[in-house]
């Protein structure tokens, strides 16, 4: 799950798909394409939205996103279209930007963006939730038809 900072789309993603899957079998990890937020928590809006749906955040932390994770991932899902275009202009690799989707791609609408709740109002940590939270509950289900 990539986003931005990694403070607050990713590691809602990242929080949702893990209540979804089983950690046994499921790695799910958030990075940010800036390092602005290395090394801290989520956003307290973002923790506090989580929390709200029985989901801990509380205790990632922000780190960047690298090339290796193109090798240690299966999917890469990004969270608008610029991320997605900074995880690209990192490989030229064929193998690698079949990895990279839109989150949303998932569901029925393509190419729509999570958006960006840092600088607005608390209720659009809200909306970011329910979008991330529909588009992981596609992705557990194909998860669960592949084993």
């Amino acid at each position: 799950m990539v986003c931005l900072g990694n403070i607050c789309r990713s590691p809602l993603a990242q929080g949702i798909l893990e209540s979804k899957t089983d950690p046994n079998k499921v790695f799910v990890d958030s990075a940010a394409t800036a390092s602005w937020h290395q090394g801290k928590a989520p956003d307290v809006r973002s923790i506090a939205i989580a929390a709200k749906y029985n989901i801990d955040i509380s205790k990632q932390k922000s780190r960047p996103f690298n090339t290796d994770d193109f090798d240690i991932f299966d999917k890469i899902y990004v969270m608008d279209k610029e991320n997605y275009a900074n995880v690209l202009s990192l490989t030229t690799l064929e193998e690698h930007t079949k990895k990279v989707e839109l989150i949303l791609d998932v569901t029925a609408v393509k190419n729509k963006e999570v958006p960006d709740p840092y600088y607005g109002a608390d209720n659009g940590f809200e909306k970011v939730y329910q979008l991330l939270d529909h588009a992981c509950q596609i992705i557990a289900q194909d998860l669960k038809n592949q084993k």
